[in-house]
């Protein structure tokens, strides 16, 4: 700056103007001291962000370790996540949490207990309530490499936190739940975003990415004592014939020169090195990843690193397989295991049994089903985040089918419709424009619009109700479906939540009755759970021709009519009662065209599907339950019977006749 008069204060709040408006003050100065940097000398460097926040400092010393000394340092994997608590995420916090005590995650396999820095047993929702105000969380899997030498993962858990205090300079609030379901024991450890002064607790990349690792390998490494050369040597061996990233591979590739080959090696390497070495590039030649232009000179193929982590992340999908299967005691030929790609285009919708759901990520909560399929496969399924699928119980039938990243009719219906009235769209302006629409068909649309709104896609609603349409908003469809697809690359639909062996005999509508009725019924194989699909059929019809709901006309079956509506008003006549006599109050059938006015108390699982309880002041009723009651509990909802379903109209208003 030349002189001093060059600089003009500007009073008031910190912000951009024009398109840069909105952004955070912070972002804007990494990237003025970014930009500076780029353009500083060399030996300045650039400024990316890594030392902002506690424990940078502590993060650089501890990763300049000196290498030959990590080399016999014994090896701990830490994964970080940051999840934002703002929306959607104290919920997610709140899944995590319960799913992490699941079941089945002890030695003894049972679930798992919440501890903290003094006590065996911590108070979860105590602890999720003293966060909810906070802005982020931390997440950490930790996994010793070793640490099945240890009897209880407690106290390296809590010493590993202690240091990490020192390391930040404030106290930390967490929980953790160790798990022992799987080769290698782990531990979940949940901190608060937030510091001993309560401001938000920032911790620096450098810290997350190597400091805590180190930290941690320091204490196993003092509780084991360092690798000798022996375990060194028989864990390197086994790398040779892995079928997955190894450290070896790693090696090889930081080998290769400038004309693609990998460099013989040198004279520092010894003859035990040079065997692995030559072991490792024979593996990766039969697996057509490596080839020998001449004698000594290989060639790497160009994505041996992608290849070999698909072919890693695919061994232990089949492992997680055998795992569930072994638990449920079926013994399903290893040939009859699928992995349902949606990406793949002959990817098709898959019917099956649920056989049990895990976490496919932990830190990241991505989860996975195992389903028993109609084809007589066994298919493992990732089905993205935890919010995404609602819990299922195993034995449930579910229908699964890939999300594509494309606007739907509903989208391009509004868009349409937007256009034609100044970019503005609500249900009155649908049904003019359409006077053949109905109303419920118009309430679809509008939920499509409060979907998209909810995570913030270009969508605004203004006070009347009306909502505004961007010119774009095909676009600003297509990425939210993008992000949603991200989120979870399949629909997964519950068929019926009760087993099939509860069908059978089920006073109810059940999914087996409705494949007896489908014009085309889906396609079962022999084997597997389509044979069990197949017994269970053959029973249901003749439990049905007992009852007098079908009977027998030579070679073919003729079912009662309205089969369905005889069975389902026969289950809910049961379970009505059940509820009259519990709730005090009198049962009225909702027919269809039906007004419903009431408060939503509850949803029950029946044979004939998920009803919600909807209460008024002397009655009750019961009408089919929708996913968009689910945030509705204990509030009044109103909406139209519409026969087997019904169009719930939220927050609006509206006059009819009740249910009384």
């Amino acid at each position: 700056m030349a002189q001093d008069d060059d600089f003009t204060p500007k009073l008031g709040r910190i912000r951009l103007r024009g398109s840069k408006r909105g952004r955070r003050y912070l972002h804007q100065v990494l990237r003025a001291v970014a930009l500076a940097g780029s353009r500083s000398s060399a030996r300045q460097g650039r400024f990316h962000g890594n030392r902002i926040g506690r424990g940078s400092g502590v993060g650089r010393v501890l990763a300049s370790r000196d290498r030959y000394a990590a080399f016999r340092v014994r090896r701990v994997v830490v994964k970080s996540r940051i999840v934002k608590l703002k929306g959607l995420g104290l919920k997610a916090a709140r899944l995590h949490l319960r799913y992490v005590q699941r079941d089945g995650v002890t030695r003894e396999g049972l679930p798992g207990e919440l501890y903290d820095a003094v006590s065996d047993r911590a108070d979860g929702k105590a602890f999720l309530d003293r966060g909810k105000d906070d802005r982020h969380q931390f997440r950490f899997v930790v996994a010793a490499e070793d640490g099945a030498e240890y009897d209880d993962l407690k106290g390296f858990t809590r010493r590993l936190m202690s240091r990490m205090e020192e390391d930040l300079g404030t106290q930390l609030d967490w929980v953790a739940v160790d798990h022992y379901n799987t080769g290698h024991p782990h531990t979940h450890v949940v901190l608060r975003g937030r510091d001993d002064e309560g401001r938000d607790l920032v911790i620096a990349r450098d810290y997350l990415a190597t400091g805590m690792r180190e930290r941690a390998a320091e204490i196993v490494t003092f509780d084991l004592e360092p690798r000798t050369d022996i375990e060194i040597e028989d864990r390197l061996r086994l790398e040779v014939e892995q079928e997955r990233l190894t450290s070896l591979d790693r090696r090889l590739l930081r080998e290769v020169d400038d004309d693609g080959f990998v460099r013989s090696g040198t004279a520092a390497d010894d003859a035990f090195h040079q065997i692995l070495r030559a072991g490792r590039l024979q593996k990766l030649k039969r697996l057509g990843l490596a080839e020998e232009g001449a004698p000594g000179r290989w060639r790497l193929a160009d994505d041996l690193e992608s290849v070999l982590r698909r072919m890693g992340e695919r061994g232990d999908i089949i492992k997680a397989m055998h795992r569930e299967m072994t638990r449920q005691g079926e013994g399903q030929p290893a040939s009859d295991y699928a992995i349902y790609d949606p990406a793949d285009p002959a990817a098709r919708r898959l019917v099956g049994r649920v056989g049990a759901r895990g976490l496919s990520d932990e830190i990241n909560d991505r989860h996975y089903l195992i389903v028993d399929g109609v084809d007589g496969r066994v298919h493992y399924v990732d089905i993205g985040k935890a919010d995404t699928a609602e819990p299922l119980a195993e034995g449930a039938i579910v229908a699964i089918e890939p999300n594509h990243a494309e606007p739907k009719a509903v989208d391009r219906t509004v868009a349409q419709i937007a256009a034609a009235n100044g970019g503005r769209y609500s249900v009155d302006i649908h049904l003019r424009h359409d006077p053949s629409a109905t109303a419920a068909f118009a309430e679809t649309h509008v939920r499509r619009l409060e979907a998209m709104r909810r995570r913030g896609v270009g969508i605004e609603r203004q006070s009347d109700g009306a909502w505004i349409i961007a010119p774009d908003h095909l676009d600003h469809a297509a990425a939210y479906e993008r992000g949603r697809v991200q989120a979870s690359s399949v629909t997964v639909e519950t068929l019926s939540a009760l087993p099939l062996g509860r069908q059978v005999e089920a006073d109810g509508a059940t999914w087996l009755d409705r494949e007896l009725l489908a014009d085309a019924p889906i396609a079962v194989r022999d084997a597997g759970f389509g044979r069990e699909l197949r017994r269970a059929l053959d029973r249901r019809r003749q439990w049905l021709i007992e009852q007098d709901l079908a009977h027998q006309e030579q070679d073919r079956i003729v079912y009662r009519a309205n089969l369905l509506g005889l069975l389902r008003r026969r289950e809910l006549a049961r379970v009505a009662g059940l509820l009259s006599d519990e709730l005090g109050l009198q049962y009225t059938e909702a027919k269809a065209g039906d007004w419903i006015e009431g408060v939503y108390r509850r949803r029950i699982d029946l044979a004939s599907g998920r009803f919600a309880v909807i209460e008024r002041s002397r009655e009750f009723t019961l009408v089919p339950w929708r996913p968009v009651l689910a945030r509705n509990l204990d509030k009044p909802v109103s909406g139209i019977v519409r026969g087997d379903t019904i169009s719930w109209s939220l927050g609006r208003k509206r006059s009819g006749p009740g249910i009384s």
